[in-house]
């Protein structure tokens, strides 16, 4: 089989067919897109899995929030930083609270 240059997806393939772990998974696609990379267990840990999920994560975050706003639950505003600041739509306090001890 050749999977060069498929990227993750035959990363997720390689791993089915053999049974390995979603780490084992990881530590494949970052070595896909890294392909020169070594390290030792504390930077594979630390560098590349972290790394990984940081980006997975932020991309998820990213959709929340948008998602969150688009529903009126938080309110955007661009601060003296010139960074987006997040917080809660005091307006829709009552409304969310009651959604979020619904949820529990």
């Amino acid at each position: 089989m050749n999977f060069q240059g498929q990227g993750e997806l035959c990363v997720n393939l390689i791993m089915s067919e053999t049974n390995k772990s979603q780490i084992g998974n990881e530590i494949l696609a970052y070595l896909v897109d890294y392909p020169k990379a070594q390290d030792m267990l504390e930077g594979i840990l630390e560098w590349w899995l972290l790394e990984r999920k940081i980006n997975y994560e932020t991309s998820r975050v990213k959709d929340a929030l948008a998602e969150l706003i688009a529903n009126g639950m938080l309110l955007e505003r661009k601060g003296p930083d010139s960074r987006i600041h997040y917080r809660i739509n005091h307006s829709r306090y009552d409304e969310i609270r009651k959604l979020f001890y619904a949820l529990e």
